[in-house]
Parts: C-alpha cells; sequence; structure tokens
C-alpha cells in the first residue's frame, strides 16, 4: 500500500491542470478508450496500475523495464479487445 501511495503522489505533482480537476475511473473505460487517450494520460494510467499490481511487501522501486513490458502487453491485447474494460484487460496481462 505504501507503493500505491508514492505512486499517487507522483503522479499528483506531475498533473498539469490545477484550475481543473479530472477524475477517471477506469473501471469504467474500455481498452479502445485507453488506447485512444493521449501519451500523458497513458503514462500515468500505466505507472497506477503498476502501483496497484504490486503487492504490499514490495519495494519501493519503479521498475521501467517490466512497466514497458507489461505496456506493451497490455497494448496488444487490447488493440485485440477494444471492448474489454481496461481493468480486465490488466488483470489479464499485467505481470504480478
Amino acid at each position: 500500500m505504501k507503493i500505491l501511495s508514492v505512486i499517487l503522489a507522483a503522479v499528483c505533482l506531475v498533473a498539469t491542470a490545477p484550475a481543473q480537476a479530472q477524475k477517471l475511473d477506469l473501471s469504467t473505460i474500455t481498452c479502445k478508450q485507453f488506447l485512444e487517450t493521449n501519451k500523458d494520460n497513458i503514462a500515468l494510467i500505466l505507472m497506477w496500475l503498476e502501483g496497484y499490481y504490486a503487492d504490499e511487501d514490495d519495494p519501493p522501486v519503479v521498475d521501467f523495464d517490466k512497466m514497458k513490458t507489461d505496456a506493451q502487453a497490455l497494448g496488444e491485447y487490447c488493440a485485440k479487445n477494444p471492448t474489454v474494460g481496461l481493468i480486465t484487460a490488466a488483470d489479464e496481462v499485467v505481470d504480478k
């Protein structure tokens, strides 16, 4: 959980729209919507997913190679399954 807190804090610092609050419910978006969003949002979502799928006891390390591998697998899965929910897709392909 500590890893997730650190990642969420980093995401908050990176957000560039302080005047407008933005929320994205990842449980409601499809693979197609995910693939159509801008690169910055995709990067933030991927970072969030890495924290979400990390074990509570994992060390606070960002493994960019793993993130890249997981991102490629998720992108391939989503391209083949555009109507599947993003979290469902991530459940299938993110290397745990």
